[in-house]
């Protein structure tokens, strides 16, 4: 017998089974082709763009752009420490070692007017020398210094400061930080004086990367004239000390801002960053007890009597 021909409803039957089936198929692809939400523990890091590196050219031009920048912030920048003459200078700056120029200031008054000269220092008793500078801290290091360098200028420059670095790096307790301070601002030679302030600028400004002060002085003359320098230093120390500060740098009160690679360091905000600021740009007094006259802020107060 032939088979039997399916009736009307087998027929439907098997058209919504196709038709089920159909769809059930489309469905798969149709899922298989929609992309999953992509997820934070799924999503691929994207590469960024390394920003292109400064050109030798372009760093000489933004550091003598912020070093011009600086001069109109600070037209009176000058060494902080007070001095009449160069052994005074030399001497103030050997005392300065991890303390402020104003607690020196406040503590030379007293050490000048016991010994005036190198020949009266050179004769100090020890105790009575450190009693004096003890207010500085490390004073048995300094009172050891002070007679070695005063005996050093009496036995071999006849009493007198000697005006070229050779010689001054060779007196006891000289380094060529202080010898830098001494030449160009007793003796009008230009030179970089790399302090601690100093050094962490020109790194936050990108101008070197050097941590060895040497190479940092060499790097920094590269990018100035000779003429330029002691006052590049007075200008980047005076701004180290009143606006970039070593923990909270006040970025969002600063005039060269625009210029720095490393703005936002600090506090942004320009209301609280203008709370950090120090000395005469924050409304207070210098280091100095007796400023020059071009000198916008208040004369430092005496020992005793320090803000």
């Amino acid at each position: 017998m032939g088979e039997r021909a399916p009736t009307g409803a087998a027929k439907v039957a098997s058209k919504d089974k196709k038709k089920s089936g159909s769809t059930s198929s489309e469905s798969s692809a149709s899922a298989a082709k929609t992309p999953k939400p992509v997820t934070k523990a799924s999503a691929k890091p994207v590469a960024k763009a390394s920003p292109k590196p400064e050109s030798r050219t372009a760093l000489v031009r933004r550091a003598r752009r912020i070093n011009r920048e600086l001069a109109e912030v600070y037209p009176y920048a000058h060494p902080e420490l007070d001095f009449e003459n160069p052994f005074e200078l030399l001497v103030a700056t050997v005392l300065s070692a991890q303390t402020t120029d104003l607690r020196v200031n406040q503590t030379t008054p007293a050490l000048f007017a016991a010994y005036p000269t190198p020949e009266d220092m050179a004769a100090a008793d020890p105790e009575a020398l450190e009693q004096l500078i003890r207010p500085t801290g490390f004073f048995r290091a300094k009172a050891k210094s002070l007679i070695g360098l005063s005996a050093a200028l009496r036995d071999r420059f006849g009493g007198e400061v000697p005006g070229r670095i050779e010689d001054l790096v060779s007196l006891p307790g000289v380094g060529r930080k202080t010898a830098h301070v001494v030449l160009g601002n007793a003796f009008g030679r230009p030179g970089i004086t790399v302090d601690t302030h100093f050094g962490r600028l020109v790194r936050r400004w990108k101008w070197t990367d050097a941590t060895d002060p040497e190479k940092v002085e060499a790097e920094i003359c590269a990018l100035f004239p000779k003429s330029e320098w002691t006052m590049l230093s007075h200008r980047v120390i005076f701004h180290g000390r009143r606006i970039c500060h070593s923990r909270r740098p006040a970025c969002g009160a600063c005039p060269i801002a625009p210029l720095c690679p490393s703005y936002g360091e600090g506090e942004t905000d320009p209301e609280k960053a203008s709370k950090l600021l120090k000395y005469e740009k924050g409304g207070k007094p210098g280091q100095r007890l007796k400023p020059p006259p071009d000198y916008p802020g208040l004369p430092a107060p005496p020992l005793g009597g320090d803000a």
